[in-house]
């Protein structure tokens, strides 16, 4: 299997020490990503030419990671919105996590609504797989996933072409979507804090174009 390079988007976070801010990301995921047989690329939120850094180091995938809420901090927000447009346009694949699953919503016209309650948050829940090409993936019609977020995503609420494959069993809300014409993968739950073999599988398929959607 061939080396990939997967680009990763970080959040943003602040110093009690320093008066600065700093682009971070998780060592779980440098992990993840070399266990399906890809090189890690962290991307910068103040990037000047997004473009450029993406052909330059000739990156072939990309991951819109969690953290934060969409909107917030409006500098990683926008270096998001180019991400996408930039795989929308050299149709490169997309996976994105929790807050970056919400942010291909948005990106296609969806919305997402805060809940009032913590019922998703640090709150291990089963999903129910609803697509036959996930089903093989999945190989069961419900898995266990974590759950760190308190915005949900409704059938109601999705964006155009984004089409559902993973409902919580506790409210029905949407865990999982991708794109019915673009390589993209949304996920509400972290893959990479329990590195299961299910996403493991989703993501070499994804990155490596084997869905058959």
């Amino acid at each position: 299997m061939n080396m990939l390079k997967i680009g990763i988007t970080s959040r943003v976070v602040g110093t009690s020490n320093y008066v600065e801010n700093r682009d971070a990301l998780s060592q779980d995921w440098t992990r993840f990503i070399e266990k399906i047989n890809g090189i890690p690329i962290q991307i910068p939120n103040l990037l000047s030419n997004i473009q450029l850094f993406l052909e330059e180091l000739k990156i072939d995938a990309l991951i819109l990671s969690g953290g934060d809420n969409v909107g917030i901090p409006p500098e990683r927000d926008k270096t998001e919105h180019a991400l996408i447009d930039f795989a929308v346009k050299n149709d490169i694949p997309i996976l994105g996590v929790c807050r970056g699953m919400q942010k291909l919503n948005q990106y296609f016209g969806g919305k997402q609504n805060a809940l009032s309650t913590k019922i998703h948050v640090n709150n291990d829940h089963m999903v129910n797989i609803k697509q036959e090409s996930f089903l093989k993936i999945f190989e069961s019609e419900a898995v266990q996933v974590n759950s760190f977020h308190h915005n949900v995503i409704t059938e109601d609420d999705l964006g155009h072409n984004l089409v559902p494959f993973a409902f919580s069993k506790n409210d029905n809300t949407v865990e999982g979507l991708f794109h019915s014409e673009l390589p993209f993968i949304g996920v509400m739950w972290h893959p990479e804090r329990e590195q299961k073999k299910f996403d493991e599988l989703m993501m070499e398929q994804l990155f490596h174009r084997k869905i058959i959607q």
